[in-house]
């Protein structure tokens, strides 16, 4: 009898620690979805180039563009409706919170070594470009650990024009 309930609460064991490998897989592929969608955001955003200057000659980006484009790429990767919020679909059951977003033009001298100690980024732009971080959090299936929340960051640069 001691051997069968032994092999029962083993059996039982083994199954927990399985759902949170799984767990834990599943958490690790929606970080590198998050990672994809916010690289994407901020490409797009970096190439949203303000013509005005560039007629002038000076590489810029428009500010206003590149940040509805950015929201725009963040909706769409993530299927979030228009305040953010996940849409049936989405892997996020929380909206995600852009936590910064830069643009960084002619302003700074390149190559332009931006650094943000509070979320302890740091990425060096050889042309303008946009600097994000975005705050995510993993819905949980199981709730034997704390929450999972990430601050995601990306950058890209105004391509050539």
């Amino acid at each position: 009898m001691h051997k069968l309930l032994f092999g029962v609460l083993m059996v039982v064991v083994w199954w927990m620690l399985h759902a949170l490998q799984w767990e834990e897989e599943r958490a690790m592929g929606l970080l590198y979805e998050m990672k994809r969608a916010v690289n994407r955001s901020a490409h797009a955003a970096a190439q949203q180039a303000d013509r005005d200057r560039l007629e002038l000659g000076i590489p810029s980006i428009d500010p206003g563009l590149a940040r509805a484009a950015a929201d725009l790429y963040l909706q769409a990767n993530l299927r979030l409706d228009r305040d953010f919020r996940p849409l049936p679909g989405s892997p996020l059951r929380h909206p995600p919170a852009v936590l910064v977003f830069e643009v960084i033009n002619g302003e700074h001298e390149f190559p332009y070594t931006y650094y943000n100690p509070e979320y302890n980024f740091r990425v060096t732009l050889r042309r303008p470009g946009v600097v994000m971080v975005v705050r995510a959090e993993y819905p949980r299936l199981f709730s034997v650990m704390g929450p999972v929340v990430w601050q995601i960051k990306g950058a890209a640069e105004l391509v050539h024009v």
